[in-house]
């Protein structure tokens, strides 16, 4: 039943995907470039590598590392739309995920270590 809620979400993924690379929103789309469009598919391709790593990772440090350079992404995404749209608020976002990511890779870590968190 848990490889099949996977191979379901996998294909939620990659149907959602499929659909915003060939059937793209114009609106979304009007303002790129072609640098950009090009950034945007190495940031999928980053994540889909790193998602690679958290679901296959040999060890619980590899998941981590990889939930890690996940939120670098989420960070890079965020200001790569605020540049052109020149929106604050993607900035505001990418901030505040950075920061949560910070907190909680470093949870993870002492969790990882077997400490307690009021240490």
């Amino acid at each position: 039943m848990k490889r099949l809620r996977y191979f379901l979400g996998l294909i939620a993924i990659v149907a959602t995907l499929t659909i915003v690379i060939f059937y793209p929103i114009p609106s979304l789309l009007a303002w790129q470039s072609i640098f950009l469009k090009r950034v945007f598919f190495v940031l999928i391709l980053c994540g889909l590598f790193c998602l690679w790593r958290i679901l296959i990772g040999p060890t619980a440090a590899d998941r981590a590392v990889g939930l890690d350079i996940m939120g670098i992404l989420i960070l890079g995404f965020c200001a790569i739309l605020g540049i052109p749209t020149g929106r604050d608020w993607y900035i505001d976002i990418g901030i505040a995920w950075a920061l949560q990511s910070f907190i909680s890779i470093l949870a993870l870590g002492k969790y990882l270590e077997g400490r307690r968190f009021d240490e």
